[in-house]
């Protein structure tokens, strides 16, 4: 597999489309970082660990409030082909502040909104529509 944080996007949504509680995915620390700001913002409601022959996988327990996803699209914006970075003074809300991004630094990953007010850029991991 090329692209892990693309997979996992596109795990979660395709649970979304069928209302599956939950998923099992790999296990990466980058995923489990993007997974803790994700549940920060409601879109899941908790992860666990498993091993099974000595090879992890991530739970995942999807959140659905009003019966509906929290979120409308997950989108993978810097890729294996082609890195997209960012600076700090080019960081603007997504969608009028509806959606967000999830940005690595080099102070760890984390929200443009948290990337903006520690004046850190970094490369852009995905957006939240």
């Amino acid at each position: 597999m090329t692209d892990p944080i693309a997979d996992l996007l596109a795990r979660i949504k395709n649970a979304w489309k069928v209302k599956k509680e939950k998923l099992v995915v790999p296990y990466s620390n980058l995923k489990i970082a993007i997974l803790k700001i994700f549940k920060e913002k409601g879109i899941i409601n908790a992860i666990k660990l498993k091993e099974v022959n000595n090879k992890k996988f991530l739970i995942v327990y999807l959140n659905y409030p009003n019966n509906n996803p929290p979120f409308e699209d997950l989108k993978r914006v810097s890729k294996p082909g082609r890195r997209v970075y960012i600076g700090y003074r080019k960081l603007k809300p997504v969608r009028s502040g509806f959606g967000f991004r999830v940005i690595s630094t080099s102070r760890g990953v984390m929200l443009d909104s948290e990337a903006k007010k520690r004046k850190l850029g970094g490369e852009v991991i995905c957006e939240v529509i």
